[in-house]
């Protein structure tokens, strides 16, 4: 399936997108990113809990201003994508994976276009988020998009040490 066909809305058979939580979601997201960045890259389990504070927050004080992604394989979570509101003009991308079965297939690049398409429809000017330089096929997305890189740490984080990126993206 290419990216021209999912840009039509046309996913590959057996998968779903949709923006409601339901009961399972936020655990399902943190097992998920939690077992496969620790399979993938070596990361414990301190990972896990980043991804599960910022998230529960999100779930409970949802607005109208912030988004949730969820993508289904079959009726199973296999991976997300939202939009947070930091202010009134700018928003975060988090929470950013899709489980290796569903990567190739352009699923990434339609979820990044939902994510901005949504955020130039709640009138933000500015979107970042936060990623690490291991994650290749991720960065070539974001660029791809119009994101740079505009700052860089290296530190320890979930048990490696790893460059920290933050990107942003000026909305037109």
């Amino acid at each position: 399936m290419t990216v021209d066909a999912l840009s039509r809305d046309a996913l590959p058979a057996g998968v779903t997108i949709r923006c409601d939580l339901r009961p399972g979601d936020i655990g399902y997201l943190i097992y998920l990113h939690g077992i496969l960045y620790a399979q993938e890259y070596g990361w414990d389990a301190t990972f896990d809990a980043y991804v599960a504070g910022p998230l529960a927050e999100f779930a409970e004080s949802r607005t109208d201003r912030g988004r949730i992604w969820i993508v289904e394989k079959d009726g199973t979570v296999a991976g997300s994508i939202a939009i947070v509101e930091v202010s009134q003009k700018q928003a975060q991308l988090r929470w950013f994976l899709l489980h290796p079965d569903l990567r190739g297939h352009g699923l990434g690049k339609l979820l990044i276009e939902k994510a901005l398409s949504f955020c130039r429809q709640c009138g933000y000017s500015s979107v970042s988020l936060w990623t690490v330089s291991a994650l290749k096929a991720a960065a070539h997305l974001y660029t791809s998009a119009g994101f740079r890189v505009t700052e860089e740490k290296i530190h320890s984080l979930w048990g490696v040490t790893l460059t920290e990126q933050l990107y942003e993206l000026k909305l037109g």
